[in-house]
């Protein structure tokens, strides 16, 4: 099987994922991996790969497919399937090697030792689910959302949400193997799907969060949730992502990525690897049946600059046959053109939001994608001089902050009342901070912002524009 490079980083896209199961898990060596995915019936099937899913074996073919967690022992993997039945294979999940182990499992974590398996943050088996340890979950509040536990012994993390508390998130963390639990980090914002997975190094923790409105990030801490770097936006093409899992190796992430289109006609599986904390990725295509996948994809040039400001957009969408485009160039629902690669002249200063859809036949909410266009007025104080500026001079850090961040800057010559300029996403200016020539660096406090993507320049002729994320 061929392999590619990709990295994917932007402001945000729009998918179906899938986070009903848990389709892929880690088995206890390098390299070797277990999915779910299709094949060429109507039913799913169990697939173990050696080679971090450039090629992969079907072991089991199986109706109801619920989840799957592998074991540190050599050829052991545990199913479920609808009603939260479980069971246990030590041959691979070879077909014919299934025993029926528990009726009340719902959510399933490899354990740190052989033959050691969790029921989410309720209870934990020692003996590859024979039976299990019921935890106390004392300090547990809310609705799970997702659960792990960590590499270290005894550590573990429930995500939870309230019912009645709106937008708001918290990451609880339990030191004694879920008898205790204790709020370790507040996620304020929108709750979405998520998944939690942990890393190679204790501590390390994956968030996988997604919301059709507010974007698709991939999260990582190297400190035990303490605090969060973003890693990646997954932007074009986009991506139908079952399920992400933490591998064996240092910085090591997969992802299963898999598309089922036109009435199951188009089929294939993806596996994602990365090794460099989910940043880039190496891809690979175990299973293909039917046509190429369908997906909505363009290129806008330039994708930022004043107005007047024309944009060529080019479509690199994906698919066989018969494809028509819908162009909406300023959100607001209305197709502008339906041409393949139009042009287009923006007149006046804003954050466009710019989708495509390509239409197929049939209508599939898969088939869009959606970026950015940044057009900036002539605003500021005008001089004569052009400035080349360095993403160096305008900067700030950590990005994403939570609720300060640092801006550093230089300003290239002496004015009067120098400020630092930050706009939302519609363009619109929402704060300015005064500067000085003196400093080279000042703090915006975003305590009473919501969530989101901003921009900052100075006021200044020929400033750059930076994006920052406040994720709360």
């Amino acid at each position: 099987m061929g392999k590619t490079s990709f990295i994917a980083i932007s402001f945000i896209f729009i998918i179906t994922l899938l986070f009903s199961d848990t389709s892929i898990t880690r088995g206890p060596d390098i390299g070797e991996i277990y999915y779910i995915g299709p094949t060429v019936t109507q039913n799913e099937a169990i697939y173990y790969s050696t080679d971090f899913g450039e090629t992969a074996t079907c072991m089991d073919t199986i109706s109801e497919m619920g989840k799957i967690c592998a074991d540190l022992t050599t050829g052991s993997l545990y199913r479920t399937r609808m009603p939260n039945v479980m069971y246990y294979s030590n041959n691979y999940g070879q077909y014919g090697s299934w025993i029926f182990r528990s009726n009340d499992i719902s959510i399933m974590h490899s354990g740190r030792t052989e033959g050691h398996i969790y029921n989410g943050k309720a209870q934990h088996s020692e003996n590859y689910g024979v039976n299990f340890v019921t935890h106390q979950c004392q300090g547990f509040f809310g609705n799970l959302n997702a659960s792990e536990i960590d590499n270290e012994d005894d550590v573990g993390y429930a995500l939870v949400r309230e019912s009645d508390v709106l937008d708001s998130l918290w990451l609880l963390i339990s030191y004694d193997d879920f008898e205790n639990l204790e709020i370790q980090y507040i996620f304020n914002g929108y709750i979405g799907d998520n998944t939690l997975t942990r890393g190679y190094e204790n501590g390390e923790l994956y968030l996988y969060r997604r919301h059709s409105n507010h974007g698709k990030n991939l999260l990582y801490s190297n400190n035990y949730g303490q605090t969060w770097e973003l890693k990646n936006t997954f932007n074009n093409p986009n991506l139908p992502i079952r399920n992400i899992v933490g591998g064996r190796q240092p910085g090591e992430l997969f992802m299963n990525v898999e598309y089922i289109q036109l009435l199951s006609t188009i089929k294939h599986t993806y596996i994602y690897h990365s090794l460099d904390y989910g940043e880039t990725f190496t891809i690979y295509h175990p299973f293909n049946y039917g046509d190429e996948p369908y997906y909505a994809n363009y290129i806008a040039t330039p994708d930022s600059g004043n107005a007047p400001l024309t944009v060529q957009f080019t479509d690199i969408s994906s698919g066989v046959g018969g494809l028509t485009w819908e162009w909406d160039f300023d959100d607001d629902g209305i197709v502008d053109s339906y041409e393949q690669n139009p042009e287009y002249t923006y007149q006046d200063s804003g954050l466009y939001q710019v989708t495509l859809q390509i239409l197929n036949g049939m209508y599939d909410p898969e088939l869009i994608a959606s970026q950015y266009i940044h057009v900036s007025g002539i605003t500021g104080i005008e001089h004569e001089e052009i400035i080349d500026y360095g993403s160096s001079i305008l900067q700030n850090y950590p990005n994403p902050f939570n609720p300060s961040t640092i801006i550093r800057y230089q300003l290239p010559y002496n004015i009067d009342n120098p400020n630092i300029e930050i706009y939302n996403l519609k363009g619109q200016l929402v704060d300015e901070i005064a500067i000085s020539s003196n400093q080279s660096s000042v703090t915006w406090h975003a305590d009473d912002f919501a969530s989101g993507i901003y921009f900052y320049k100075l006021n200044i002729k020929n400033s750059p524009t930076q994006k920052m994320l406040l994720f709360k």
